[in-house]
């Protein structure tokens, strides 16, 4: 005999618990929605932390990504981000960089210009916002400070010497040291994460700065890998700084690295506390969509569990998060069976060159959604009325090469809640 589902109602299911997932949670929080979410681990721990808008446009970096929105909706009018006002998109990042503040990672509230922000290996990319923690590299590496990158025996993902390397043309004064962690230094792989839950402690901190002390010589700034704790990164940093006398930043490592991990179980564990019903680890397994409402289907250990939602919003991402697979007739989109704007055949997918300027076809690939970000079925008309998608999952953009993934997934998520209030009368 089989069990019937458990059954819950809620104004909104989201789909997916990446970026966009969780920037339509706080957008639906805002406006008082009663919403669930579900997904596995999603691709957070992939990030950087920084917030990127629109940083890269035909090979070159963006310095004002306004402007640079206004001439990409000129050449790509179906872009997602082309098809929103200003407004929207600018009031979507501030709230979302603010709500994670609120929640404990504070950011530098973004400005009118991209900032160059550091990677690991000794570039730099533009950004339109970033962690308090990392804001210091920024500044140094505008300023030409004086400044020591410190790494640490055994550290997976990240290299002093490398970084300063690559910077030496263009930073002055920039010097690379070696020092051991605290109980860690023994020659053995040491990852990022574990050094930055040790530094939770503060007994750890006390030991790594004075070693950190120890060669700092004439620089005036500190710079590390991404370290400083994975829960209240802001005041472990702040004491950082006050146990090494200098100006500390962070620098991302190679993902899956500590600044994702850090959104990640920030989102986790603090949302929920302000009214978000999250079912973690739990994937969407089915979607039906009713005449006046989305039902959303899950297992967890005791059966099913069926969302019944009035609306919902697919924040699946592409193929890494699962939200597109690739067939050998093509690409599907994988909880409903929505169409997928593709090139027609697998022989146009890619370019003969894998480093072509233009980029290739099957990174634009995505759902196609009218005004409301509502994904259109094949005959052109909404597939639901309450269905609304958001992220990397919609097609006409190439996230990677723009550089402009957080600011994609924060600015459609904060329009398809936009449409769900409408539609809910809200």
């Amino acid at each position: 005999m089989t069990a019937e589902p458990r059954r819950v109602t809620a104004d909104v299911g989201i789909v997916g618990t990446g970026l966009a997932g969780f920037a339509a949670a706080v957008f639906c929080l805002d406006r008082g929605l009663d919403a669930i979410q579900l997904g596995h681990a999603g691709a957070l721990s992939y990030t950087t932390g920084y917030i990127d808008l629109l940083g890269y446009d035909r090979g070159r970096p963006i310095h004002d990504p306004w402007a640079a929105l206004a001439d990409l909706g000129a050449r790509w009018p179906g872009h997602p981000l082309a098809r929103l006002p200003r407004p929207t998109i600018e009031e979507a990042v501030r709230r979302f960089a603010q709500a994670i503040g609120d929640l404990g990672i504070a950011y530098v509230p973004p400005g009118a210009t991209n900032v160059r922000a550091l990677l690991p290996t000794g570039l730099a990319k533009t950004t339109c916002a970033l962690p308090k923690t990392m804001a210091a590299g920024a500044t140094a590496l505008a300023e030409r400070t004086p400044t020591v990158i410190v790494d640490l025996v055994g550290v997976v993902g990240f290299s002093a010497r490398e970084f300063v390397t690559n910077f030496a043309a263009e930073w002055p004064g920039l010097t690379a040291a070696h020092v051991g962690f605290p109980d860690l230094d023994g020659g053995a792989e040491a990852y990022p994460e574990v050094m930055a839950r040790a530094l939770e402690v503060r007994a750890t901190r006390a030991r790594l700065a004075e070693r950190i002390r120890a060669v700092v010589g004439s620089a005036r700034c500190v710079g590390l890998p991404a370290i400083l704790g994975v829960h209240a990164p802001d005041r472990v940093h702040a004491a950082m700084e006050e146990l090494v006398g200098l100006p500390i930043f962070e620098i991302p490592t190679m993902p899956p690295a500590v600044p994702g991990l850090r959104l990640r179980e920030l989102l986790e564990q603090a949302m929920p506390a302000r009214g978000l019903r999250l079912v973690s680890q739990h994937k969407a397994a089915r979607a039906e969509l009713g005449p006046d409402r989305i039902d959303l289907a899950y297992r967890d250990n005791f059966g099913e569990v069926v969302v019944e939602a009035k609306t919902a919003i697919l924040a699946t991402g592409r193929f890494l998060s699962g939200g597109l697979a690739a067939e050998r007739t093509g690409l599907v989109e994988t909880l409903i069976g929505l169409p997928v704007e593709q090139p027609a055949t697998r022989a146009e997918w890619h370019r003969d060159d894998c480093f072509d300027p233009r980029g290739h076809a099957i990174n634009r690939a995505g759902l196609v959604v009218d005004d409301a970000f509502r994904p259109l079925d094949r005959d052109g008309t909404p597939a639901h009325p309450g269905l609304f998608a958001a992220g990397s999952i919609l097609a006409g953009q190439d996230w990677v090469r723009q550089r402009c993934g957080a600011g994609l997934a924060i600015a459609t998520a904060r329009h398809a809640v936009d449409g769900v209030a409408r539609m809910l009368g809200r």
